[in-house]
């Protein structure tokens, strides 16, 4: 993945009435935490309703927006978010102007009861797309010219879909994932820990990357030895003998559960602690080369450039000026 993507990805975001909130918050919380972790604006967005009007989701709490979806020819991402009764807002002026924006868009996502939204205009036919549990057979059954896969959410080409609030989070952590790296996708996911596993008994919260789970007792064993180590990383053989297998059999299971090496994880899991010091507090960095397991300040400083393409000096340089 590119790291130096210095460019703000900019994302409309169509909600309509009767949106649950957490939905809401689960497309633009991602974003703004990612804002946050690096230090610098990666993603900004617009909210718009059908007419205007601020969305007054089932909670009762109203969303603001900046105004009618009365698209030109925009090519950002467009984001469509619905959970109940999309029918009502499905009037044939919104999927004209959705089958018109569908022709500059980089990408179209029918957020839950979006993708109705997106069929309804013809705009999954001949894609695969999935949408809420509940209504899976019914979809299948309505528009049997797309292709329906049970999965949380699917990317296919220019259109996505997801089935519900959680597996959007899990999408706009593989979006974040594809766009700025596993590091700080793993390290927004640290931010919304909702998912807990059983591990020898215990419940364990472990993070999710995307459609990715620790399902794997090991991996999730490893992982926390990760997590309590970061001062004092232990090497990938004496991790691989404290859970059990060997290197090579370490190194296949995280690349199945993880999708990354358990070296790539180790030193995301460090570098992503020292960073959150470079950036949070005012401490010399050869104290946080220590605290974050690195043996030298040179050899901190060098993995931090290699990894987030300026030294923490130039990060804090970068941030005290913005300040």
């Amino acid at each position: 993945m590119d790291q130096n993507v210095s460019q703000v990805q900019h994302v409309d975001i169509l909600v309509l009435p009767e949106t649950n909130l957490i939905l809401v918050a689960s497309v633009i919380e991602p974003m703004r935490a990612a804002n946050r972790i690096a230090g610098r604006p990666l993603y900004d967005w617009t909210i718009y309703s059908p007419d205007g009007e601020p969305i007054e989701t089932k909670s009762g709490i109203p969303i603001p927006v900046s105004g009618a979806f009365r698209p030109q020819r925009e090519t950002a991402p467009l984001f469509i978010l619905s959970s109940y009764n999309w029918q009502r807002s499905a009037t044939s002026q919104l999927k004209m102007m959705l089958s018109q924006t569908a022709r500059h868009r980089e990408m179209m996502a029918g957020i839950e009861s979006g993708s109705w939204l997106l069929a309804e205009t013809s705009l999954l036919d001949s894609s695969k797309a999935t949408t809420h549990w509940e209504d899976f057979e019914d979809f299948t059954a309505s528009y049997p010219q797309v292709t329906m896969v049970p999965e949380r959410f699917v990317i296919d080409g220019k259109r996505i879909t997801t089935g519900g609030s959680l597996p959007t989070l899990d999408l706009m952590l593989e979006l974040i994932r594809r766009a700025h790296g596993y590091s700080l996708a793993l390290e927004v996911s640290r931010l919304f820990i909702y998912e807990q596993e059983r591990t020898r008994g215990d419940l364990l919260q472990m993070p999710a990357i995307g459609n990715m789970r620790i399902l794997d007792p090991r991996v999730g064993t490893a992982v926390k030895l990760m997590e309590e180590t970061v001062e004092a990383p232990l090497t990938l053989a004496r991790l691989a003998r404290r859970i059990g297998v060997s290197v090579r059999h370490l190194q296949d299971l995280f690349r199945d559960t993880m999708g990354v090496g358990p070296h790539e994880h180790y030193l995301a899991l460090r570098l992503n602690a020292a960073r959150r010091k470079v950036i949070e507090t005012r401490m010399e960095f050869a104290d946080i080369a220590a605290i974050s397991g690195f043996n030298s300040s040179s050899s901190f400083s060098r993995s931090y450039r290699a990894h987030y393409r300026e030294s923490p000096s130039e990060t804090r340089r970068r941030l005290k000026l913005k300040g």
